[in-house]
């Protein structure tokens, strides 16, 4: 691709000259100069400004859907001619969201790249919602999600199984009893992930189906990041319902402790998730990998 060609992909997928000049590690100047080359090569107006901000013309959006497609193509003609040698390269870009992204992804990526180290690895992380987003975007390759939705343009596929459990600070109120009651849950002062979050998602889902009123829950905050809620219920007398995974360290030295909800299980599936019609070559070995990974 001619370099504009990337400059112009950079800008369209920040609508920032700022930005896309950040990324790319080149100046302001430089950015707004290959802008301005593209447009005079093509005699039309690729963004226009509204306020603060750019967006794409007709004709920046044509370019920008024509470039994502053969950027792609270039990404797997240079993974399938390395392939040809035994020698894998190519781009891989994966998005996870934050339970999977902190706690379970990382020794996976460690272990792929030393498997394929000439394969570059871009990982990302959000919640599931910004994640199955970006992918549907073309942000990225794959997505790694905890929710429970399933959009008719997505591919899932489950890689391993999580359970969602109810922990609270190892020296709050919640010490002198770990049994507890659905209606008990329902009064405690809950710490819960922000909309969007998978694991909200899947807590609500649950909970409804259970008969509860998730709108009428005591919910003291909503915070960003399962990290952010630890530190939080570690310093106070509010539960959280988090992933085991994301706790298993704080179970482990006593900081956090578990607290047991009568008929009340929460397993969910972690998934895979793909752009319908179409995986790379790198996407691809990046599944076969996770799959075989023993978990």
């Amino acid at each position: 691709m001619d370099y504009r060609d990337t400059v112009f992909l950079a800008v369209a997928e920040n609508l920032s000259f700022s930005k896309a000049a950040g990324e790319l590690f080149i100046s302001q100047p430089a950015v707004t100069k290959h802008i301005k080359e593209l447009e005079n090569k093509y005699k039309v107006d690729l963004f226009e400004r509204k306020g603060n901000k750019i967006v794409l013309t007709e004709a920046g959006k044509l370019a920008y859907s024509k470039l994502v497609a053969i950027r792609q193509e270039y990404r797997e003609l240079e993974f399938e001619l390395g392939s040809m040698g035994d020698v894998f390269k190519g781009e891989l870009r994966i998005g996870a969201s934050s339970t999977i992204s902190q706690y379970i992804i990382p020794d996976i990526i460690a272990g792929f790249h030393k498997r394929y180290p000439h394969i570059e690895l871009y990982m990302i992380n959000g919640n599931s919602f910004e994640m199955e987003q970006k992918l549907l975007e073309k942000d990225i390759d794959i997505a790694l999600v905890e929710n429970s939705s399933s959009q008719s343009n997505i591919n899932y596929l489950t890689f391993l199984s999580d359970e969602i459990i109810a922990v609270a600070g190892a020296k709050s109120r919640f010490k002198k009893r770990q049994s507890y009651t659905l209606a008990e849950l329902e009064q405690w002062p809950l710490v819960l992930r922000e909309k969007g979050s998978g694991t909200l998602d899947y807590v609500n889902k649950i909970l409804k189906a259970k008969g509860v009123n998730t709108d009428q829950l005591n919910v003291t905050i909503h915070l960003g990041s399962t990290e952010a809620i630890k530190r939080f219920v570690k310093n106070s007398d509010n539960v959280a319902l988090l992933s085991n995974k994301a706790v298993e360290n704080e179970l482990h030295q006593k900081e956090l402790l578990k607290l047991s909800v009568k008929n009340l299980e929460m397993n969910r599936d972690l998934r895979l998730a793909f752009r319908q019609g179409h995986v790379s070559e790198a996407g691809q070995l990046f599944t076969d990998f996770l799959l075989q990974y023993n978990l």
